[in-house]
């Protein structure tokens, strides 16, 4: 009798306990941990069955890696965190060990007998286990995918790899050279070497990468991505650096990483983040005395409180940013600070001081570029100064000044950096709304609507909802009915 040429499968590893998720739980329940997921999964579109089982699962280390739609609801719920943070195992290692399994089952496993025990299903398990004790739940939008489904779809597989590749780029653009070695050792937990040139050479470039990426896509899908190299960058200016030039470039380079995370917060409506993330670049530019990027987070701060609601502390902070941008030589740093200052006046209602500011920054925009221009300005030309001038006569409800500032914006901006294009259009397209005209509104904000599908940023979906709010009692002019249409057919977003 011949032996069989069928392995017995290896015996079961004992999952390892999630004890990071734990520590998240803190002193609630699983049960009232489960309600969070789940109110947490509402209030981004999300429809997930979590209850406390399935928390004492994912806590026990039976669940490795959380299926997409869970992903998405921890992420929303602790910002600035990865799956690795959450104590998960990284998709692609889980993933990886699926496919090799999945191949080994059509190819040397091809000939198993009925019946006969198999690794490929036990591969599966550690990823997500499927419950048998929920079905289907009729109210779950991922139909047929239950949440504790592991079935791939292909077709959102390569969806979700395309946005990987367009967010993902943040994480690569931080994984450039000796800092792709620091990354590592800080996930290792291991203390990174010594700071080199190449390191902040790397630093830098992050930093215009992820510049460039918001301006092309918006921030919506990469401020989590962003995390991972702040949190590198942190860790360099820990382990020190082999010379004092090495070291000031370092200091420069996570401070402006700081302002550009936080940005990318801010951009996406997580306004506490985007507070803490620039009072750390503040914070860093008085350690080193570097009054370029005191100016630059000042900046960052004034537009932030300006969009949460506190203009007073918008006009101190841009006072501050001018006051530390005087020494730089920056007509046009001055100007833009001076538009941060207007902004604030405008929230308080007050048009002289409104008009006053932006009269100085119209007056140092003219004076035009110069070398001592801070590199991460190439946002600001004549399109950015329309734009910024259309939100203030907006807020001090002035809006066909507004819209006429925002056409001209619109006109101007190159098309290349399609977030500020669907940015300004949307805010046209506000502007026309609550000016009476309707009929045209309805077009800028098709506009818009075709511009998102290369764009993500709650910022312009938060206006264009708005913007629907205010034409829904002029649904029978012209326009105004497909526009609605269009727009209550998006998906909701994150």
């Amino acid at each position: 009798m011949t032996s069989s040429t069928v392995t017995s499968p290896r015996p079961d590893r004992p999952p390892r306990p999630n004890l990071a998720f734990r520590r998240l739980r803190g002193k609630r329940s699983p049960a009232e941990f489960a309600a969070a997921v789940r109110r947490a999964a509402r209030e981004i579109g999300e429809r997930v069955s979590c209850d406390a089982r399935y928390i004492g699962r994912v806590e026990a280390g039976e669940i490795r890696c959380p299926n997409y739609a869970y992903e998405r609801v921890f992420l929303h719920m602790f910002p600035g965190r990865t799956l690795t943070d959450l104590g998960f195992a990284p998709r692609s290692s889980v993933r990886g060990r699926r496919a090799r399994a999945d191949e080994e089952a059509t190819g040397a496993h091809a000939d198993r007998a009925p019946g006969t025990a198999s690794e490929t299903r036990r591969a599966r398990e550690p990823y997500d286990t499927p419950d048998t004790q929920y079905p289907h739940h009729p109210y779950d939008t991922h139909h047929p995918h239950h949440p504790y489904d592991p079935h791939d779809d292909n077709e959102e597989s390569d969806v979700l790899r395309r946005a990987f590749m367009m967010s993902g780029a943040t994480v690569a653009a931080a994984s450039l050279g000796p800092l792709a070695l620091a990354h590592d050792a800080v996930a290792a937990g291991r203390p990174p070497r010594r700071a080199g040139a190449g390191h902040a050479g790397a630093l830098e470039e992050a930093v215009r990468r992820i510049r460039l990426l918001d301006d092309r896509h918006g921030a919506d899908g990469l401020y989590r991505r962003a995390a991972a190299p702040l949190r590198t960058a942190y860790a360099l200016l820990d382990a020190g650096a082999t010379r004092q030039a090495t070291a000031d470039r370092l200091y420069a380079g996570a401070g402006e990483l700081a302002i550009s995370v936080g940005w990318l917060a801010h951009d996406s409506g997580r306004f506490d983040d985007a507070r803490s993330h620039y009072a750390e670049a503040l914070a860093t530019s008085r350690m080193t005395g570097d009054p370029a990027l005191e100016a630059h987070a000042f900046c960052n701060m004034a537009f932030l409180a300006r969009d949460a609601g506190r203009p007073r502390e918008a006009v101190r902070a841009a006072q501050a940013a001018q006051r530390a941008a005087r020494s730089l030589g920056s007509a046009r740093l001055l100007s833009l600070l001076a538009l941060r200052e207007a902004g604030g006046w405008a929230g308080l209602a007050d048009r002289v001081g409104c008009e006053q500011a932006l009269t100085r920054a119209q007056a140092l925009f003219g004076q035009g570029p110069s070398d001592a221009d801070p590199e991460w300005m190439t946002f600001y030309g004549e399109a950015e100064l329309e734009g910024l001038e259309a939100q203030c006569w907006s807020t001090l409800g002035d809006w066909p000044r507004a819209a006429r500032h925002a056409r001209r914006a619109a006109a101007l901006q190159d098309p290349h950096f399609t977030r500020n294009l669907a940015l300004y259009s949307a805010e046209l397209a506000d502007d026309l709304a609550r000016g009476g005209r309707p009929d045209e509104a309805a077009g800028a904000g098709m506009r818009v609507l075709d511009l998102l599908g290369e764009v993500q940023s709650s910022r312009i979906h938060t206006m264009l909802a708005g913007t629907a709010r205010v034409l829904l009692p002029h649904r029978r002019a012209s326009g105004v009915s497909a526009f609605l249409d269009r727009h209550a057919s998006l998906p909701r977003t994150a």
